[in-house]
């Protein structure tokens, strides 16, 4: 399984900010889609990632109003990144390692998606599924032995 088979699932709905956004819109704009991180756009291309990680983060830190932090000063300016041909399984590896929840998908540098560890959770429990449907379908039409 690729990276792109979780896309066409997902849809394609992507949520962006600026670094100039300040933090506290950011924080509403998650809040209000329920969603974990949002990409940062400049100029049409993915410069940065915020992440409830990054925001807990700097709630932590900033004790006075969010109003003028940016996210730009706050983003994840280096976020790991994967292709839409990435396979799953690697896919997997790097989010263990790096400790990532989100990843953007780039084809060359255009953004084509995020994928979240729950997206990549939710593709393995589904092919387990659905082997495990066939090897039973499979072991209920063993066919018998003509020799007995």
């Amino acid at each position: 399984m690729k990276v792109s088979d979780i896309l066409r699932l997902k849809g394609n709905t992507l949520y962006s900010v600026t670094p100039e956004t300040n933090l506290h819109s950011a924080i509403h704009m998650m809040a209000d889609h329920d969603i974990g991180s949002v990409v940062v756009i400049q100029y049409s291309e993915l410069v940065g990632m915020l992440t409830f990680r990054e925001v807990i983060g700097t709630l932590a830190h900033h004790h006075a109003g969010l109003d003028q932090v940016t996210v730009g000063s706050v983003m994840d300016e280096m976020p790991l990144t994967c292709t839409p041909e990435t396979d799953l399984d690697e896919v997997r590896r790097m989010m263990l390692d790096r400790h990532t929840r989100y990843l953007p998908v780039l084809e060359k540098k255009m953004l084509m998606g995020v994928i979240s560890f729950y997206d990549v959770a939710k593709a393995v429990v589904d092919a387990q599924d659905f082997e495990n449907t066939m090897l039973k379908a499979y072991i209920r039409d063993w066919p018998q032995d003509v020799s007995e």
